[in-house]
């Protein structure tokens, strides 16, 4: 999956942005045939702003698989003196494509900011391993960032996830599972701290695989060769209790953190009522949870709007500032839906 990546103005203060701001903000993630992601060689990420601090590769798992590392940025000089709250961001592709590297991108404005640290999570994908370890790897991730805290002057009380598409069904997950046994799984040295998590964003990811394919879509979800059916490890139809313990919806309860869903109105490859029905359940179960569609808008989306509400959203559950989050739909130019079975 190759994601869009949000400006670095957008996500910065109004009066530390550039002119720039006026450009059109990409975000999102575009699908493409599992035989031509094989075919190109992994996309470079951009240089990052000389402001920001980079350690790449580390380990989380006590592992020597690449795909067990995180990448953690951290800002040069921080706006404050006390321990930095903290983003980790979590890329797409369909659970068997993506690359941690692409996070960086996403979480640059914010942590040039001076008031957050980022993580970019990798995690195993289906080709090497099947539901849960995909969120294992994840969770062993958040622990970590948890164990090493006061090494990096990290916040272990303000930890939000952010992800897209398969990254979006990744950190719903760690949203609603807190303190679900059989998903926690027990890698890396710090089994002794907690994988609960502050907030979530999430753009677009599955949410309850049991009528994904219901809704028009350019995949069928049932089929064998879907995604959802290659991570569960069978076809969703055909393993019911599989695809119940992959979806985020199984696990919502009351104490579950707040949740920023923004998701497109005509998205043909995670229908948007994927995201509506995690809403309606968290809401049901007294969970703080804003949706906001995107009117007309696909996998993926131009946006300005969708850029400032993920920092009002941020802003107030990991800053503690006073700020409003907008539920209003956005209307936004849609991007082209693309095609084949990857996100």
């Amino acid at each position: 999956m190759r994601s869009y990546r949000v400006s670095p103005a957008m996500l910065l203060p109004l009066a530390a942005r550039p002119a720039m701001l006026s450009a059109v903000v990409l975000i999102g993630a575009i699908f493409a045939t599992a035989g031509a992601r094989a075919a190109q060689p992994p996309q470079q990420p951009r240089p990052l702003p000389e402001s920001i601090r980079l350690e790449a590769d580390i380990p989380y798992a006590d592992t020597d698989n690449p795909r067990q590392q995180l990448d953690l940025l951290l800002p040069k000089q921080p706006a404050g003196e006390g321990p930095l709250p903290v983003v980790a961001f979590i890329h797409g592709g369909a659970w068997r494509g993506g690359d941690k590297r692409g996070g960086r991108g996403q979480l640059a404005p914010l942590v040039a900011s001076g008031k957050f640290a980022g993580v970019s999570i990798g995690y195993r994908l289906t080709n090497e391993a099947t539901w849960p370890a995909q969120i294992h790897d994840c969770k062993a991730a958040i622990r970590w960032i948890r164990g090493n805290a006061k090494k990096y002057n990290l916040d272990p009380n303000k930890i939000a996830v952010w992800g897209s598409s398969a990254g979006g069904h990744l950190v719903a997950m760690l949203g609603t599972s807190g303190g679900v046994k059989e998903l926690e799984g027990t890698l890396g040295k710090y089994t002794d701290q907690d994988s609960r998590v502050t907030c979530v964003v999430n753009f677009f990811g599955p949410t309850d695989f049991s009528v994904i394919g219901d809704f028009p879509s350019q995949i069928d979800h049932y089929a064998a060769n879907s995604p959802e059916s290659l991570l569960i490890g069978g076809p969703v139809k055909d393993n019911p209790e599989k695809a119940r313990s992959a979806s985020p919806i199984t696990f919502v309860s009351a104490d579950d953190p707040p949740f920023l869903t923004i998701h497109g109105t005509k998205d043909q490859l995670v229908p948007f009522d994927q995201g509506k029905r995690l809403h309606e359940a968290l809401k049901k179960a007294g969970v703080s949870s804003i949706l906001i569609p995107v009117e007309e808008g696909g996998h993926g989306f131009r946006s300005r709007e969708v850029a400032e509400r993920v920092r009002a959203f941020l802003s107030k559950h990991l800053l503690g500032e006073n700020v409003v989050v907008s539920e209003e739909p956005i209307r936004e130019q849609q991007v082209p839906q693309p095609t084949g079975a990857n996100r």
